[in-house]
């Protein structure tokens, strides 16, 4: 099996596999990669070891060297030309009349080729555009078209919960998240609520959903009767994460809501053992039918940008 070592661009970015030839950089150490687009700088997130070959997408590309002081000091200038690129680039793009927004412009470590990242909400002729950037920086010009939620990954920013959000710390692939996912966990179905900075449904949605999932077939419905410790009563209220449900029970002449632990309740009609099929009601399979015609309204990511992807056009000065 091939050594290699683990980089990442950014912080949350993918996990990339390079050759490391002679070298030996720790966790944390900054090195030049060799990549597609050009030498790019990356941050050690796995020490030398062997991978399997099937975990590899060829090439296997080498690492170039250890981050020099000449390195970062041409990142410093790359980084203070970006902020004048991206200026001239919206200037340009108002110029043009274009239905596109800008998020980032981004120069090679060599400054050897320019890439202009966008949002826009169809496709955008920006041939004209590239002509005259191509005047302007004199260099190769990258356009690339990107989502949403790449935008807000690139941008960054604060969450509903007041953290920075997860796509900018750990989260490293975007995962399909439905409006399903919202009702299962019983939450509000205002958008304002359940989206997030991008506008799309909140990616942290999903992290909890499988637990919902799990539990909520052990529980009886809202609304059914069942037997709890202190007599019959109707359930109200259910709580899937701490596996405890209330119900309404009778308390001298009136009635009450207690909570009981789910393995402290039995249900009237017990569910079916694990396996054995069971046979729908004619309401369930009404609700089955419409599912079959209206499938559920999930929100699928778009072309998600990484630092190694593909270009959608790359035109020479």
């Amino acid at each position: 099996m091939p050594m290699v070592i683990g980089v990442r661009f950014v912080q949350a970015g993918r996990l990339y596999y390079f050759n490391p030839g002679t070298l030996a950089p720790m966790v944390g150490d900054s090195v030049v990669v060799e990549t597609p687009r050009g030498a790019e700088i990356a941050q050690v997130a796995e020490s030398t070891h062997e991978v399997d070959e099937i975990r590899l997408i060829p090439p296997l590309r080498s690492v170039l060297r250890m981050v020099t002081p000449g390195d970062l000091e041409q990142q410093a200038q790359r980084i203070e030309r970006e902020r004048e690129a991206f200026a001239i680039c919206h200037e340009k793009v108002n110029e043009h009349g274009l239905d596109m927004k800008l998020v980032r412009v981004e120069y090679t470590l060599d400054q050897s080729k320019l890439m202009v990242y966008f949002t826009s909400n169809g496709r955008v002729d920006f041939r004209k555009l590239v002509k005259d950037l191509a005047a302007v920086f004199r260099t190769r010009i990258e356009l690339k078209q990107i989502g949403v939620r790449d935008e807000a990954r690139m941008i960054g920013g604060l969450g509903p919960c007041g953290r920075s959000l997860c796509c900018t710390q750990h989260l490293k692939d975007f995962q399909p998240v439905s409006i399903r996912m919202a009702k299962d966990q019983s939450l509000s179905l205002n958008p304002t609520k359940i989206s997030g900075v991008c506008g799309r449904l909140m990616c942290c949605l999903a992290y909890e959903h499988e637990q919902y999932q799990k539990t909520r077939k052990q529980m009886p419905k809202i609304g059914k009767e069942v037997i709890t410790p202190d007599g019959r009563g109707i359930v109200v209220d259910l709580n899937p994460l701490l596996e405890t449900i209330r119900a309404r029970v009778q308390h001298g002449d009136g009635t009450e809501v207690r909570e009981y632990r789910l393995q402290d309740i039995k249900r009237l009609q017990p569910p079916p053992p694990a396996g054995e099929p069971r046979i729908p009601k004619k309401k369930e399979a009404a609700d089955d039918a419409l599912s079959a015609v209206m499938p559920d309204d999930e929100e699928f990511i778009g072309t998600e940008v990484d630092m190694l992807s593909d270009s959608k056009e790359i035109i020479d000065d």
